[in-house]
């Protein structure tokens, strides 16, 4: 199950967020400080948060300035809803799931008493009496003519069953049941030659089923719900644990600074063991010789304590080495222990030498990591392969190159689990992964933090991590290539990018990887990347649509003298279709028409199909409210992320193929 969309209402520094987009596999939220990137992540932990962490108080996390509402009534919280998500089934989910709800969506709420509420969009509709009225009246009929001289009218039993009903009144699971008792006593007064009423009847029976298997569904579907588990830079486990003064501080309740202990908890719940029991065991002297049986009884809790501390050290160690790879190129991985040591437990990492280190004297990456899975598996136990990970500004102490790296960490993590994180470095956002991001910002306390799916904000705070992000990685790939293709704009790029990918792993057109793609952010501004690229003695072109603003940009003389006609490259020379003067997005006009429908909601294919001739971007622009050319690449992206290039249509394969040889021709 995952979850593709969510909506946060009245939490904290929330007012509304209004429904915001997740990502199949990362999501990234950036913001600055203060805009509410935590406590979007707390509240969906709310969800379905693991055992022991507690839910919403109205007191405390109400919106402070509002919470008058709540004194005088205005706001019940039994029936607000503070948090909402909507989750896509996977093919895991359907085992047991009753016929007809494969292709649904499930909708789960929590309510700000923290109860919580879910229901099915695109099931099979529980019918309401009006559908199926005609049919009961009938076949009371016909059944009324067969009954018993002496038996009573089925049509009066039937009346009395459904005296109050209305048409709008739901075949809910009791009136279901009662119906369905009344039509199987009604079967052997249905004529079995009479082919009309054997097919009323069975309709009648299907829906008394509905309700059931709506309500079966609920429940298979609430027992997939993904774990949420929530993990920030505080939940640390600490490298020596004094088992005695934690039992003591558990034991009196004196654990205020719960985020400080978190972590060694977590080790604990994942060991099988409780403070007390280590530290008594600890403690405990060993039995007399002469007496056999103590001595079994106490090497066997030694043993076993042994035992479950190896199991969990394997475990973690190969989770950890499994996505922490920062040196491929050694032939051993690092191997944790934890060790028992009288009232100490220690956690150490073994390296490829065998020299043993306590945990804090590995890097702030390699900790944070040993921390995550620890709380990870306590907290998800056996429901880890089904959790969703909500990480809260992870890799903040690294440096600024070792973040990048730990970037792809985040990636090997996201690969098992739908992961979602929030931070303000431009090192934990690449730049191909722009299309992942939402931007958090608060530019007014009165509107309250605000989520935007595409790449703007009233708050410029808010875009400093992406800008940052691109200017770090334009500076390091302006002049690292010999061979350099300049693009109008962002959207250019992820088109480029992603079929140039499908394409590749076809077998079919592979774009030179030495290649750098780079956008200007407009046309007007290719000229000036080409004339940068080239005054440094590097390999030019550039590709621009064939429109209006391609055709101002390819007639510049600056832009000519520099490159010369052949490598200024155009759409139109690469398309086969009608348009004509096609941009880039014209060389994927069926697929993209396919794609809006199918994740966007946009249906523009009845025009596309009878305007040949005109630009798929004019019919979108005029048809789609709010159009934005942005959301439809970004959409693309996600098709481009699940499908293959045999997936395009012909002509669109034929296309790319002669745009990409063209650009590999041009930049050889």
């Amino acid at each position: 199950m995952r979850l593709f969309k969510a909506q946060i209402c009245k939490y904290r520094s929330i007012r509304d967020t209004h429904e915001f987009e997740i990502e199949n596999g990362k999501t990234i939220f950036v913001g600055p400080n203060e805009a509410g990137k935590t406590v979007i992540l707390q509240a969906l932990q709310q969800l379905r948060a693991p055992e022991g962490i507690e839910g919403f108080d109205p007191l405390r996390d109400y919106p402070r300035s509002e919470y008058n509402d709540i004194t005088k009534g205005i706001i019940d919280p039994a029936e607000f809803t503070v948090v909402e998500g909507y989750f896509k089934l996977e093919p895991s989910d359907m085992d047991g799931l009753p016929e007809g709800y494969e292709n649904c969506t499930y909708v789960y709420g929590r309510k700000l008493d923290n109860k919580a509420w879910h229901k099915i969009d695109g099931g099979p509709n529980i019918p309401k009496y009006g559908d199926i009225s005609k049919d009961l009246v009938r076949l009371s009929a016909h059944v009324d003519k067969h009954k018993s001289p002496d038996a009573p009218m089925p049509s009066v039993a039937l009346a009395d069953l459904t005296a109050g009903w209305r048409d709008s009144t739901s075949i809910n699971i009791e009136r279901a049941a009662k119906l369905k008792a009344w039509l199987e006593s009604m079967l052997p007064l249905i004529d079995e030659d009479n082919d009309t009423e054997e097919k009323r009847y069975d309709r009648l029976i299907r829906s008394c089923k509905v309700a059931d298997e709506h309500s079966e569904a609920l429940k298979h579907l609430d027992k997939r719900l993904p774990l949420f588990v929530l993990f920030n830079n505080y939940f640390r486990v600490r490298p020596r644990i004094h088992l005695a003064h934690l039992a003591q501080r558990v034991e009196s309740g004196l654990l205020d600074d719960k985020q400080y202990d978190y972590g060694n908890l977590c080790l604990l719940k994942l060991l099988g063991f409780t403070a007390r029991e280590l530290a008594d065991l600890g403690n405990a002297p060993q039995p007399a010789l002469g007496d056999a049986a103590a001595l079994k009884a106490y090497q066997d809790r030694l043993d076993k304590r042994d035992y479950q501390l190896n199991a969990a050290s394997i475990r973690l160690t190969e989770e950890i080495n499994s996505v922490w790879m920062p040196n491929p190129d050694r032939a051993e991985a690092d191997r944790l222990r934890i060790k028992a040591d009288g009232q100490y437990l220690k956690v150490v990492v073994e390296d490829d030498l065998g020299v043993e280190v306590e945990l804090d004297q590995r890097s702030e990456g390699f900790q944070w990591l040993v921390s995550f899975f620890v709380v990870f598996f306590a907290e998800a136990t056996e429901k880890h392969r089904n959790a969703i990970l909500l990480l809260d500004e992870p890799g903040l102490h690294l440096h600024g190159l070792k973040q990048r790296d730990f970037r792809e960490t985040i990636s090997r993590l996201a690969a098992k689990n739908q992961t979602l994180y929030t931070t303000h470095s431009p090192f934990l956002v690449g730049p191909d992964e722009l299309d992942l991001v939402r931007v958090v910002d608060m530019t007014d306390r009165k509107v309250g933090t605000k989520i935007h799916d595409t790449l703007s904000s009233g708050d410029p705070a808010a875009l400093l991590p992406l800008q940052e992000a691109l200017g770090y990685d334009l500076a390091q790939s302006l002049f690292s290539q010999t061979r350099n293709l300049v693009l109008e704009g962002l959207t250019d790029y992820w088109y480029v990018e992603a079929i140039a990918q499908l394409l590749r792993n076809s077998g079919g057109a592979s774009l030179n990887e030495k290649i750098a793609l780079i956008f200007a952010n407009s046309a007007g501004k290719v000229v000036y990347y080409a004339t940068i690229l080239h005054a440094h003695k590097l390999k030019v072109a550039a590709l621009l649509d064939s429109d209006a603003a391609g055709d101002q940009a390819a007639q510049q003389d600056t832009l000519v003298h520099t490159l010369g006609n052949k490598k200024i490259l155009r759409t139109k020379d690469a398309y086969t279709g009608n348009v004509a003067k096609p941009e880039i997005e014209d060389l994927l006009r069926e697929t993209l028409v396919k794609v809006a429908i199918d994740d966007l909601g946009w249906d523009v294919a009845a025009t596309a199909s009878s305007q040949v001739v005109r630009p798929i971007v004019d019919i979108f622009t005029a048809e789609v409210a709010n159009f934005s050319k942005y959301k439809l690449a970004k959409a693309f992206l996600r098709w481009a992320r699940a499908h293959e290039a045999t997936d395009l249509t012909e002509d669109e394969r034929s296309q790319w193929t002669k745009l990409i040889d063209a650009i590999n021709k041009a930049l050889k």
